[in-house]
């Protein structure tokens, strides 16, 4: 996952050292800054947008192509002004209603770390340890009911919390490997305030072993700079992997 302090301190409109060689339209950072210029000032063209960020006219495209797919941002015609030059008027880019919901949320972000900072200043780590517990424990509660009838197998557990978690928000899926199985989740809800307190990945990854039924390792989350929280799942000896995956359907769009 992303270490999102370091990005928070950057400046909205500040350029991307070399992004315009190497932006491409899978880093979520970019993305998000597109998202934060259209909120503070509107409406912006492609050449706006890219001369804020310091992406190349290719780069910024992909990006709001990708956007615009993903339902994040809607195209429309630039007014025309009365001394503007004849000429096929520029479009704008503005973000969708939802797209604006979502950027509120880091304001509960904010909120929940400034609580949790409280509570490990005022409780020790111990009490932090103890609320992201809790915290998860109406999640496994959850999920250890959508997996009855998923039987002992842990890599068969695996697919069936991959589709709890994804009803969950989470757009989870499993995945079968040569080494055993892999858990992957294209979403936290959680990812900014866990860039600080780690304890709730520490948490989540407890409660996907009770669930496997057996020892997994996280290999990689989104708080900490990774696109993709992904949790391996170790293979049975002797058992034969069948290749088989099992995707859910994306539900962060």
């Amino acid at each position: 996952m992303k270490n999102m302090a370091a990005l928070s301190e950057q400046p909205a409109t500040a350029p991307v050292a070399g992004a315009a060689v190497s932006g491409t339209t899978g880093d979520p950072r970019t993305r998000d800054r597109v998202r934060q210029l259209l909120l503070e000032r509107g409406a912006l063209t492609a050449a706006q947008l890219g001369a804020a960020l310091g992406l190349s006219p290719a780069a910024i495209r992909r990006h709001l192509d990708a956007m615009l797919a993903d339902g994040d941002v809607v195209a429309r015609e630039q007014s025309v002004r009365a001394n503007r030059r004849r000429g096929r008027p520029a479009k704008v880019f503005v973000l969708t209603d939802d797209a604006r919901g979502r950027c509120g949320t880091h304001h509960y972000d904010n909120m929940a770390t400034a609580a949790l900072r409280w509570i490990a200043r005022e409780g020790g780590p111990g009490a932090v340890d103890a609320f992201a517990a809790e915290q998860v424990a109406a999640l496994e509660a959850r999920c250890r009911a959508a997996l009855e009838g998923a039987g002992d197998d842990p890599l068969a557990r695996a697919e069936a919390l991959a589709g709890a978690l994804t009803a969950e928000g989470y757009a989870a899926n499993a995945t079968t490997i040569a080494s055993g199985g892999q858990l992957c989740q294209h979403h936290c809800p959680v990812a900014h305030v866990a860039a600080e307190f780690p304890q709730l990945c520490e948490a989540e990854t407890a409660v996907i072993s009770r669930l496997i039924g057996t020892h997994v390792q996280r290999l990689a989350t989104i708080a900490h700079g990774d696109g993709v929280c992904t949790t391996h799942i170790p293979g049975q000896p002797g058992r034969a992997q069948s290749g088989r995956t099992v995707t859910t359907v994306r539900t962060d769009r």
